[in-house]
């Protein structure tokens, strides 16, 4: 049945092949399920409940990419997303969680509408390629703020906004025994180095008080997601401030989304001879359906993930991996409290880590054009230092629109461009 299904002849694999590859997969990502509860519970979220929802819409999310666009990728809350989720709408713009989810409900129908009508691989092209390498680049800079932040390593300093904070304390040893840990097993190539890297940090934890180990033991039944299940708030969805927070979750996943799948489908030899994904159109609709669900159920943005190129690395190459991820994810859910133990700075050195995985792309930039590489760098450098991913991105179209035009590269600008760059000329007006 599942050679039918997923023609495992056809694409030079095996079911053991491809089981293989969606647990490799599944340790290289499983960490959100110990960072998105950590992040998001900082907006007031029930954090047992965050664990559920996480691991169900990535559950969901997956299961469509696995028996629809039947690809080897998985999906889950994604990085950076629930960053500006937590730290930039509800902790930095003042809103309610309930705000936020609404925000991402509503970019999840929006992408349902986009995708069908093919709409949003035309709006994607229309955006300068450099401005998406800058968007990841700056959002890995702020994860990994946002992670020394965490852990105590990075704290306020009156007299020059930041400073370096007490490295004796426990939290910042356990963090950067973390780094080390996770440093090496990256080099070493070993599989989901991130998790591991966790898990040994939450130990070393244990005898220095930053640990505490549960009562409840370390397998239970589910949490409900009832506190944080259905909590939108609809008061505002036509505002203009929502119509901000909107564009942003719609435009940072947009990229994120579409440069994953082809970033690993090349990696995979999937690109077929017109330079194109097959089945793309479903695979984003993995990535909407996940969205759309995983609002319903209390979480951020659900997104394909990058780690998913661990498991193309080990062979995998149809669904039967993503499917396989699928049912690692609902395993987790019995070990909720395993995960919810884990302290913040146990999940630092993973949001540090992760934070330089997703800079890379700016290797890609031509820095020798200052109308391309100074975009680039306000976007990258305004996003940490404005903890906000919309400001990086505001400063950053801006940049490129003003300088092409006034430099006589006016016909390089599309149309799009020069809409987001009025929006939010608009956007420092009303503010």
């Amino acid at each position: 049945m599942l050679e039918k299904f997923f023609k495992l002849t056809e694409h030079k694999t095996t079911i053991k092949t491809e089981v293989i590859a969606g647990i490799t997969t599944f340790m290289t990502m499983a960490y959100i399920l110990a960072v998105n509860p950590d992040i998001l519970s900082a907006t007031g979220m029930d954090k047992n409940a965050i664990f559920s929802a996480t691991a169900i819409s990535a559950i969901i999310g997956t299961l469509v990419m696995a028996l629809w666009a039947k690809l080897p990728f998985a999906l889950a809350p994604g990085m950076g997303l629930n960053a500006f989720f937590a730290f930039s709408v509800c902790l930095g713009m003042g809103y309610s969680w309930q705000f936020a989810l609404t925000a991402v409900f509503l970019e999840g129908i929006i992408f349902l509408l986009l995708t069908a009508f093919n709409i949003r691989e035309l709006i994607i092209n229309a955006i300068p390629a450099n401005m998406k390498h800058s968007i990841s680049a700056g959002i890995g800079l702020f994860i990994a703020f946002i992670g020394m932040q965490n852990a105590g390593l990075i704290v306020n300093n009156d007299a020059v906004l930041v400073g370096l904070g007490d490295m004796k304390s426990a939290a910042v040893l356990v963090t950067l025994g973390g780094l080390l840990i996770i440093g090496v097993l990256l080099a070493l190539k070993v599989k989901g180095a991130l998790l591991i890297g966790i898990f040994v940090a939450t130990l070393i934890g244990i005898p220095l008080g930053v640990t505490h180990f549960p009562e409840t033991g370390l397998v239970s039944a589910p949490p409900s997601v009832a506190p944080i299940a259905f909590q939108f708030d609809f008061t505002e969805i036509f505002s203009y401030k929502m119509a901000i927070v909107l564009f942003t979750f719609l435009f940072v996943d947009m990229f994120d989304t579409v440069g994953t799948l082809v970033g690993v489908a090349s990696k995979a030899n999937m690109i077929d001879s017109n330079g194109k994904l097959p089945r793309v159109k479903q695979a984003l609709f993995a990535d909407a359906v996940g969205t759309t669900c995983g609002a319903m159920l209390g979480t951020s943005t659900v997104t394909t993930y990058v780690e998913s190129a661990s498991g193309v690395a080990e062979g995998g190459r149809t669904g039967l991996t993503s499917l396989t991820v699928a049912g690692m994810f609902f395993l987790a859910l019995f070990f909720s409290p395993l995960f919810l133990m884990v302290p913040a700075a146990a999940t630092a050195p993973a949001l540090i880590l992760v934070g330089s995985f997703m800079i890379t792309p700016i290797l890609k930039v031509n820095f020798d054009d200052y109308t391309e590489s100074i975009p680039v760098f306000l976007t990258v450098i305004m996003m940490p230092l404005t903890y906000s991913i919309a400001e990086g991105i505001v400063f950053g179209m801006l940049a490129y629109v003003l300088l092409k035009v006034l430099s006589g590269k006016y016909k390089e600008v599309s149309i799009v461009s020069y809409f987001l760059a009025a929006l939010f000329i608009l956007k420092f007006f009303m503010d």
